[in-house]
């Protein structure tokens, strides 16, 4: 009874309202490693079946999970990114470059948060901070996206880090892309409810 009424409460509590850059760069951080580890595990249960709890204790297979979590989070940091360049374009001042800037600035310093992970080595984790900013600066040069069209640049470079042997994948890639566009939706109408637009804008500003 405990724990329903604890699951309940849990239901019931309302996310605190973000304001302020310390808290966006917190929820950025924990929906990028939401979206992408979610992903990868669900995705490797489901081709394992019934052999999934036999795969998942395998040391070579967590190896493999950890480097596709790692090599992928700057992914889901960028879709992530731009999801929240989305909603403050939406909500915020008519002048995007007002925002790209520091939210670039943000996303990034969320990346520093991060030593070299121990499945990568630091050329590679250098060469994913590179990959991130350029992405992030790239969002200027087009209109902003619907949320459900944000991942469709990176889905297949995602797809493609699935810890599990291209040849045992199977037509899965579209799959894998709808999780992406429904959850970077979510991600996006989550925001939206609990961000304060104005502070949060100048927030940002303050950052440059």
């Amino acid at each position: 009874m405990k724990h329903r009424v604890m699951k309940l409460f849990d239901l019931l509590r309302r996310h605190p309202t973000i304001r302020n850059a310390e808290a966006l760069a917190d929820f950025i951080d924990r929906n990028a490693a939401f979206l992408v580890q979610k992903g990868i595990y669900e995705y490797s249960r489901a081709r394992a079946g019934h052999y999934g709890k036999v795969l998942f204790s395998e040391p070579g297979f967590q190896q493999a999970v950890e480097q596709s979590r790692w090599r992928a989070y700057p992914l889901g940091l960028a879709m992530v990114g731009e999801v929240v360049e989305v909603v403050l374009s939406a909500n915020g001042p008519t002048d995007r470059a007002a925002v790209l800037g520091p939210l670039t600035a943000l996303v990034l310093s969320i990346y520093d948060r991060y030593p070299v992970p121990a499945v990568l080595d630091e050329r590679d984790w250098s060469a994913a901070r590179a990959d991130l900013a350029r992405r992030l600066q790239q969002l200027g040069l087009h209109p902003p996206k619907r949320a459900i069209d944000v991942s469709e640049p990176l889905a297949e470079t995602y797809f493609n880090l699935m810890p599990i042997h291209e040849k045992l994948r199977g037509p899965d890639f579209p799959t894998l892309r709808n999780y992406l566009r429904v959850t970077l939706c979510n991600i996006h109408d989550e925001l939206t409810k609990r961000m304060d637009p104005a502070p949060l804008v100048q927030a940002l500003r303050r950052l440059d």
